[in-house]
């Protein structure tokens, strides 16, 4: 059974939406950016891939990974557009590695975009009458328990079943933000950034080359001072500053069997090694990220201190926070340059720009196992693990 390797991860900056840089750039044109990238840095022609996977989320309709393929002149390579919600990208990379570790497919690109700033607004009829209404069709059924609310199933749900305070959850998202920034200034993220040239509404040019959600100026004592996001509930923590922001980007990784890596002497950047997903109660959301991390090391065969670095998306600082508690973590293992709270998270792209991170971080390293979980709308969550040599 041939491996599935990674020959070249490649994503956008990401950009704060409907106010950042990225708010006009519509997601097919962030999906051809990094499509054509990835391939570039591949090693193999874009004749030899066999697949474009891209995952997308709230797009009501159409083929992002069809679309990016056409357009970046890939007309013979098909395209599927996946959606697992803020596990869409992570899928992604399991689809790619599941079809090459089968042996059906020998190159594929594995991806996700998403762009909150040029994202379709649903509308549909009210039934029993004529009125229209905007609505993001439902993933699953509302209950009193599990609303369409992220912030109390994923955030504040966890936050109150492991016991995190406020205080833990700011701390952690301090920190998230001085690591980012840090990250930032010492150009760590250079390798992986493909700089895209942006129009704006003036008529200039820009190259848009750094991530711009991360705030240097953020402090314990800025984030003490944020209000509750539902202050009607008492105790609640949840808040602007220990919750992820709301973003632009897109990434994509070249998935190549190994044989045909070889074939070609391409540089092999990591192997896929494992992949889940999971289902969990909607009202529990969070857990989602715990319970995929444990299911992808069962079936590696691993242990949680077998895992170098680990991504594990800060939707809310809460997670993380729980992760840490429950799989026993050090948490100087656990994104190290940042994550969601000043990253930010564009959702269906985080994934793959976790995984993205996780391989160009531990070749500076000098190699070792990753492991990029996050929880997922509706109560799911995903999970891989990825080694270089």
């Amino acid at each position: 059974m041939p491996e599935a390797v990674i020959t070249s991860a490649v994503r956008t900056p990401i950009g704060t939406a409907f106010k950042g840089t990225l708010a006009d750039i519509p997601a097919e044109v962030l999906a051809v950016h990094v499509l054509r990238e990835a391939v570039r840095r591949s090693g193999v022609g874009a004749e030899q891939f066999d697949d474009v996977v891209f995952g997308e989320s709230l797009y009501g309709g159409g083929d992002l990974a069809r679309h990016a393929a056409v357009a970046a002149g890939m007309s013979r390579v098909p395209g599927v557009a996946l959606n697992r919600h803020c596990a869409s990208s992570l899928t992604a990379i399991a689809t790619a590695a599941a079809s090459i570790r089968s042996g059906m497919d020998r190159a594929v690109v594995a991806g996700g975009v998403h762009s909150f700033s040029t994202a379709p607004v649903l509308s549909w009829r009210v039934p029993l009458s004529d009125d229209m209404e905007q609505r993001i069709p439902p993933t699953f059924p509302y209950t009193e328990d599990a609303t369409d609310d992220v912030t109390l199933s994923v955030g504040w749900n966890v936050a109150r079943k492991f016991g995190i305070t406020r205080e833990q959850m700011d701390a952690w998202a301090l920190r998230s933000h001085q690591r980012a920034v840090t990250a930032i200034e010492n150009g760590v993220f250079s390798d992986e950034i493909a700089p895209i040239k942006v129009a704006r509404r003036n008529g200039s040019m820009v190259a848009f080359a750094v991530d711009e959600h991360p705030r240097p100026t953020t402090s314990a004592e800025k984030l003490a001072q944020l209000q509750p996001l539902h202050p009607e509930i008492e105790g609640f923590s949840i808040t602007a500053g220990n919750a992820a922001g709301v973003n632009d980007a897109a990434a994509a990784l070249a998935v190549l069997s190994d044989d045909l890596a070889r074939a070609q002497g391409v540089p092999v950047l990591a192997t896929v090694r494992a992949w889940a997903a999971v289902g969990v109660d909607p009202q529990f959301t969070g857990v989602g990220a715990i319970d995929a991390a444990a299911k992808v090391l069962d079936r590696a065969g691993l242990a949680a201190s077998d895992i170098d670095l680990w991504e594990i998306n800060e939707a809310f600082a809460s997670v993380p926070v729980a992760a840490c508690q429950e799989l026993g973590l050090d948490e100087e293992q656990v994104n190290v340059h940042g994550s969601g709270c000043s990253l930010g998270h564009p959702v269906a792209a985080s994934g793959a720009r976790m995984v993205t991170t996780l391989v160009h971080e531990l070749r500076r390293r000098g190699g070792g196992r990753g492991l990029a979980t996050m929880c997922a709308g509706g109560g799911q969550g995903g999970a891989v693990i990825v080694e270089v040599p």
